[in-house]
């Protein structure tokens, strides 16, 4: 990306991504970096100097709707004739369409930012999920009888959904719990900057410094100040009746 601030947010950082393949049984990845030198490169010295000469394409798989190249000016037609000239394979994946409208990853990333995690499994074919590391916090959880796992800062190119409490799945190591994530600040406890806490059900253990995958399943209510600490845990435990409804569901 040659300007990253203006670049839009990620549905799936370039780790989650290499993870989501992985498990499709590909045995090797690559990341080409987007230089401004790779920018200049025009659609065929792309597909002949790159794609063949440095990778060994023989078949490529694109979208119907795909450009490349400097100016975006390469497209299906122009891969089709250098497949025939230069002796590759070509696949073009025809449109993904959900009651007739195709499904694009700004499509995807409008209901993410709205909240409309229904829509967004739906068009994704999975939950839509973050992978972090545990890192140790200030152990507020277990004051209050409630232990939590907190996550390092996501990439700030990461989009996320809008702040507030979610009933989560958390994945690490084949095991998967259900849980419950305080996405945003802590305002009852004076902490203002954006965390991301999960108390997981039914799970006794220490997964610091583990790297976890949390699906986002259903938004049970905003982030909220509460009067006292004995207020934040009674809500705390209808939200974990919420929570553990929704993982049912």
């Amino acid at each position: 990306m040659l300007n990253p601030s203006a670049a839009p947010r990620l549905l799936t950082l370039p780790g989650e991504k290499r993870a989501l393949v992985r498990a499709l049984g590909v045995a090797r990845i690559e990341i080409v970096p987007f230089t401004p030198e790779l920018a200049r490169l025009g659609p065929e010295e792309f597909v002949r100097d790159v794609l063949r000469a440095q990778f060994a394409m023989q078949q490529l798989v694109l979208g119907y709707d795909h450009g490349f190249g400097r100016g975006r000016s390469g497209d299906v037609e122009l891969v089709r004739r250098l497949a025939q000239e230069d002796r590759f394979v070509v696949d073009v994946v025809a449109a993904v369409t959900d009651d007739g409208q195709p499904i694009s990853s700004s499509l995807i990333r409008t209901a993410v930012a709205h909240g409309d995690l229904a829509s967004a499994e739906r068009w994704l074919g999975r939950p839509y999920s973050l992978r972090g590391v545990v890192e140790r916090g200030a152990g507020r959880g277990r004051t209050i009888g409630i232990p939590t796992i907190n996550l390092a800062s996501p990439d700030p190119r990461k989009l996320l959904p809008p702040d507030g409490v979610y009933a989560v799945r958390v994945e690490w190591r084949g095991a998967t719990h259900g849980g419950m994530m305080n996405q945003g600040s802590r305002p009852t406890f004076g902490v203002h900057a954006r965390g991301l806490e999960v108390h997981l059900f039914d799970f006794a253990g220490d997964l610091y410094g583990e790297t976890v995958t949390v699906e986002w399943v259903r938004r049970l209510r905003d982030v909220q100040t509460f009067p006292s600490r004995q207020a934040l845990v009674d809500q705390i435990e209808r939200d974990a009746q919420a929570a553990r409804s929704a993982l049912k569901g």
